[in-house]
């Protein structure tokens, strides 16, 4: 069965080009982005990797471990590694796991119904600090994911899980976001001082409630 939005993920153990790793003593009490890719020496998942090295900042800016996936072994990972920092003008700290078992690719329903057993789903999963699935992506192979978009949406999902608001299409940080409706009009006023603007009763907005 397929992981839901809200299931706890599940734990592993695996080889990794950083040593081997327990995935939730990995994470530890901070968010994670687990991403796969088909194999190893592949011109998109290239650029992915590299993309996701040269944010390193900005993740680490937001708690949030990185670690990526594919069925290759370790000592193909550390050439193509090489090559990746060579072509995209980086360095790839976080681990890539060795999942020559299909363990993990089993564990996520990361093998693709319709290709060969040890082709992966370009999928990407957002794991909160309570290990629960916040988010899952599934890209086709010809396109690249975007990584400031993953970026983005890690902001929402901080934001939203600590003051009862959701954002709206589009948003970007520092812009107004919505009050759930959950939250009454006399309730959202005395919770957000900053102001609620009331475009309908059900569609209210506050300026982003953590930061000045």
């Amino acid at each position: 069965m397929s992981l839901r939005l809200g299931d706890t993920v599940p734990n592993f153990t695996a080889n990794t080009t950083e040593g081997e790793i327990d995935f939730y003593e990995f994470l530890a009490d901070g968010w994670g982005v687990l991403f796969s890719h088909p194999a190893d020496y592949t011109p998109v998942c290239t650029t992915e990797l590299g993309k996701t090295a040269l944010l390193k900042h900005e993740f680490d800016k937001r708690n949030v471990k990185v670690i990526a996936v594919s069925v290759d072994g370790i000592d193909k990972h550390l050439s193509w590694r090489n090559d990746i920092n060579e072509t995209q003008n980086c360095s790839v700290e976080f681990p890539i796991i060795a999942d020559e078992d299909r363990k993990v690719a089993g564990l996520y329903d990361m093998i693709h119904p319709n290709a060969s057993e040890t082709f992966t789903v370009r999928s990407l999963f957002i794991i909160g600090p309570d290990k629960k699935l916040k988010l899952s992506l599934t890209y086709p192979a010809s396109t690249g994911r975007n990584f400031n978009e993953v970026l983005r949406v890690i902001d929402s999902l901080q934001l939203t899980a600590k003051y009862s608001v959701a954002t709206p299409a589009d948003w970007k940080p520092g812009e107004d976001v919505i009050v759930v409706p959950a939250v009454s009009t006399e309730d959202a006023q005395k919770r957000f001082t900053k102001g609620v603007t009331i475009v309908k009763p059900y569609l209210r907005y506050t300026p982003q409630p953590n930061i000045d």
